[in-house]
Parts: structure tokens; sequence; C-alpha cells
């Protein structure tokens, strides 16, 4: 469905894209990621023609965004970051304002609006001015612009930057039932996001591709050497052989449930197989191994990897072993993502459904 070959960009002597190929089949949705400036979003304004490359070639079901871009453009949708909404219109006004934009039959527009409305759960705002609707329901009806005249696909990029956590969640439920029917490249700071919602990652940085896969995918390939291990004895003398063992690249106590034991999450210095050392450690020492199983890295921690090392290169995901996560980034990545789940669940418990002004107004006025 959608097809980039090697694709460049230069803003003056400075190269934005370096050569990035990718393929996006039929029904997929892709999980598009990168730090800030990595050219995340260069690329999907590429992909819409909004802007050209400086070389390089982009096709929507067979057609070349360039050299047809009329055929190319009737199949996307796109919600770039700032929905590009007029503030004065009602949310009816703008979104047939859009579908004549895009050239749809005047006798289809208002059935094909219904059903937007309704699949996007904005029917009953559907009068209201979108300067009156919250900044949840206004990314709605930006969603809703992107699906005016049922493109094929879906460009969303940062479709939930700047929303409550309420509003996340309904975001993420409208995008999930849209997967159903459309092929959607997602752009998101929000990994949970794209966890929950992609079948399919692209990490970005610098300009290129530095991985691509299922997220389970690039967390087997980036863990094949990392270990949670159990053992029973004097808890000192456990973490200092281990601690100590050459044998080891990285040693790290973890949290045990289960009195007596100690828990460690390990892995094998270059060229060791973390498994062999784990048991002629415990063995030599006289400690009990009681569980030894691997340990998968998290979205999160696999784009820590590849985003923060400059070395990486998709060649790494095919190696045995993987040296160059940093573990203090890893614990400080776990931790955050620990309170933020919990930030998540206080605010969920106290927020009301999206209100927009002229509601609260009116509840203002009554009380």
């Amino acid at each position: 469905m959608i097809e980039v070959k090697n694709l460049v960009k230069n803003y003056g002597k400075y190269e934005a894209l370096k050569d990035i190929s990718f393929k996006v089949d039929t029904g997929e949705v892709v999980g598009f990621l990168g730090p800030n400036g990595a050219g995340k979003s260069t690329t999907m304004n590429i992909i819409t023609g909004y802007i050209s490359a400086s070389s390089g070639e982009v096709s929507i079901d067979g057609f070349d965004i360039l050299k047809n871009p009329k055929e190319a453009k009737k199949r996307i949708g796109y919600l770039p970051e700032i929905p590009p909404l007029y503030m004065d219109m009602t949310v009816t006004e703008y979104l047939n304002f859009a579908s004549d934009l895009k050239g749809v039959k005047k006798a289809e527009i208002k059935p094909m609006l219904d059903d937007i409305m309704e699949k996007i759960k904005i029917t009953h705002v559907s009068h209201k001015v979108i300067k009156n609707l919250s900044k949840g329901y206004r990314q709605r009806v930006g969603l809703a612009q992107a699906l005016v005249g049922y493109p094929e696909v879906l460009i969303l990029d940062e479709p939930t930057v700047g929303l409550d956590p309420k509003q996340i969640i309904e975001i993420r439920d409208v995008i999930k039932e849209l997967s159903k029917s459309h092929t959607i490249i997602l752009s998101s700071h929000i990994l949970s996001e794209v966890s929950a919602v992609c079948n399919r990652v692209i990490i970005i940085n610098k300009g290129r591709i530095v991985a691509s896969g299922t997220p389970d995918r690039l967390s087997e390939s980036l863990s094949q050497d990392r270990f949670k291990i159990k053992l029973k004895g004097v808890r000192e003398d456990i973490i200092n052989a281990f601690k100590n063992d050459s044998s080891f690249g990285f040693v790290e106590e973890s949290q045990t449930t289960e009195e007596g034991t100690t828990d460690l999450v390990v892995e094998g210095a270059s060229g060791v197989d973390a498994r062999e050392a784990v048991f002629d450690n415990a063995v030599k020492n006289g400690f009990k191994l009681l569980m030894l199983k691997s340990e998968k890295l998290s979205l999160e921690e696999v784009f820590l990897q590849v985003t923060e090392n400059e070395n990486f290169s998709l060649d790494d995901l095919s190696k045995d072993k993987t040296e160059n996560i940093s573990s203090d980034n890893i614990n400080n990545i776990q931790k955050s993502a620990e309170n933020t789940a919990e930030e998540i669940d206080r605010v969920l418990e106290n927020t009301e459904p999206d209100k927009d002004i002229n509601e609260m107004n009116r509840e203002s006025d009554e009380k």
C-alpha cells in the first residue's frame, strides 16, 4: 500500500533524511518512533505530498506522490500534529468544507459525514462551534477530517499530543477501531500507546531507520543474553560474587518476593553465555539456583538502546549479544513508567467525561 524508496531530504547543508526505505502493507498499523528532530514529521509530510523530497520515491497504492499526486492523495487521510481547524465554524460546517476540498460528490456528503461522526463519536457536538470544544473533541474533529472521502491510508502525526490520560485512552480506542478498515502510520512519543495499537514499529534516529519489526521481535532480538535469576544464600555474598565476576557485563539486584532469596538481572560479558556463567558461579560459591529465565526488554528500553547508541545498526538485531544498553537509563525508564501508570490511575479515578465550554457554562448558570 505504501512504499518509500531511498528517501533523502536536505534543508540547505542539513540532511534531515538519509536514504530511508520501507514498506507498509495493506491493513498494517505501523508506529513511527524517534526522538525530536529524528525525521518523523518530515517523512510523513513527504508521504502525504505536503513537501517534496530532495531525492527518492513515495508511492501510495502504486501511484507516485509526485508523478500522480491527485490519485495518490485521494487515498490518504492526514492528521498533522496540530489539526487544521477553522475555530469559528461548527463541526458540520468544517467537515462539509473539507468534503468540498476533497471533491466528494454533493449527494454523498451528508451520509458520509453522518457515518464518520458516528464512528468518531462526535455526532452530539456536530452543531457546536469548534472553538467551544475541549481539546479532546477538537482532536476528534481533526481525525474526522482525515476520514473524509474514506481514504484507505491514514497518516496520524502525534494524534494524542497535549491530551489528558482519559482523552488519550479515548483516542486510542478510536484508532484501534479504525485499524480494522485502514492502513495506518502513527507517530507518537507515548510508547505504551504504540505497543497497544501498532503491529509493527519503525524507529528512526538522525534521519536513518535504526530498527524495524514487531515490538515483541525487537524485544526478543535485543534481549538474547539478559536473564533474571533467583538464588538462595546470603544476600551480600551473592551480590558480591556476581558483581565481581568478569563473566558478567551487567549485574543488577531485582526486587524479590520470596524470603531468604536474592533476585538479580544479569547479562553475560562479550562472548560469554550468561546461562553457563550463572551456573558456574552458583556451583563455585555454593548458592542454590532456584530460577533462571529470559528477561525481555520493554519497548521503552529498546527505544533507548537503538536511539542513544550512535553506532547501533539494523545488523545488531541479529547479533547474539548486545552490549550497548545503559543500565542506568533502563532503571530510570522502568521507574518512570511505574510512576506514570500510578498517576494515570489517580487521574482517571477523578476525571469526568469531556465537557465543552457551553456545557460547563450552563452548569455554572444553573448553580
